[in-house]
């Protein structure tokens, strides 16, 4: 089997989808490893490190594609990407094809091509391996993020998060006890401000508040809560996912025209469709938007910018899924591990 490692194309991508480090996994059980040109350097890996374990260079996309019988990617593919990628051919990456548009879609089937996604990567127990740290690096950075933008000079209400004495904290609501939305939630509590956690399983927000007791106001996701919520919070966090599915719109437009003016959004559930009615996609280099005067901030590649953490983390917990595929083949991988079968999607034509 021929692996073939991308260089990421999208703007402000600087996550690549294996490290130097994972080259000898797939060497040592006689597969070849073909790395892109430069497709490490935003993670701070140069050619000469995927060299050194082995890899051989391809210098354009073309080749790279054209010769990859699995290609381990970390973004989304671009559609110029599967046109590239040969018949039959297996993509790995967190894909999140239930929001991408139908064209891609109908590509996959026509190229026939295996796409297994990171992000469904689901034991029997429900747990999310591989997505869970990439969540919480969103999670985590969801917290810097609305410190900078509640600024003034960020368009944001001049409201520091923790407060001071005799000056209230920020409100910040949180839509979402998954692992997005607990570690967020956990970040803000750390940084001083007022932080209710809004979710429709019961048991999320019992496990929560068990963990940090009555400093944390949690709530049912009902609608009624959900439209008090937003009309006091300075910050709202949209942290709702459904494994395989566009993520469901909870918060209306009307609900956000009734927010504080100049009050902040922050949609990690964007790269899934988003939860909140009026965002829409944005990226590192213009990353908010005003809209029913509240500003929005909803970057699908939330990690791009953390290329180093984010890759590492991705192979971490990639590994064993990885080590799989390595031993067995991804078809034997497949039939081995019902957590990497939950993941995988053969589309064919119509």
């Amino acid at each position: 089997m021929i692996v073939g490692i991308p260089k990421e194309r999208r703007p402000y991508e600087y996550r690549v989808g294996l490290p130097p480090a994972g080259v000898s996994l797939f060497l040592q059980h006689g597969h070849r490893v073909y790395v892109e040109n430069g497709a490490g350097v935003g993670a701070g890996f140069r050619d000469q490190d995927y060299g050194r374990e082995g890899a051989q260079i391809a210098y354009s996309a073309e080749e790279l594609f054209g010769r990859a019988d699995l290609a381990l990617k970390f973004a989304r593919p671009l559609r110029e990407e599967l046109e590239g990628m040969r018949e039959g051919a297996a993509l790995a990456g967190f894909l999140h094809l239930a929001a991408a548009r139908e064209d891609k879609l109908q590509l996959i089937a026509e190229k026939q091509l295996t796409a297994l996604a990171y992000e469904l990567v689901q034991e029997d127990s429900g747990e999310r391996p591989i997505m869970a740290p990439l969540s919480q690096i969103g999670g985590r950075m969801a917290v810097q993020i609305a410190a900078r933008l509640l600024q003034n000079d960020h368009g944001g209400r001049g409201i520091l998060l923790g407060g001071l004495a005799g000056v209230p904290p920020a409100e910040v609501a949180v839509l979402g006890a998954g692992v997005a939305g607990s570690t967020a939630a956990a970040a803000f509590l750390e940084a001083g401000a007022h932080v209710t956690v809004l979710d429709s399983e019961l048991r999320h927000l019992q496990a929560l508040q068990a963990g940090h007791g009555a400093g944390l106001l949690t709530l049912l996701a009902t609608p009624p809560n959900i439209r008090r919520v937003c009309a006091y919070a300075d910050v709202l966090v949209g942290a709702v996912a459904v494994p395989g599915e566009r993520a469901p719109v909870l918060v209306g437009r009307e609900v956000v025209a009734h927010m504080k003016p100049r009050a902040l959004i922050l949609d990690l559930s964007i790269d899934q469709g988003g939860c909140i009615e009026t965002s829409r996609p944005t990226d590192h280099g213009s990353p908010t938007f005003l809209e029913e005067g509240v500003l929005h901030y909803c970057v699908p590649n939330i990690s791009g910018v953390l290329g180093r953490t984010a890759t590492h983390a991705l192979f971490m917990a990639a590994y064993p899924y990885l080590e799989q595929i390595a031993n067995l083949g991804l078809a034997g991988a497949l039939q081995a591990s019902p957590a990497l079968a939950r993941a995988a999607t053969r589309y064919s034509p119509a």
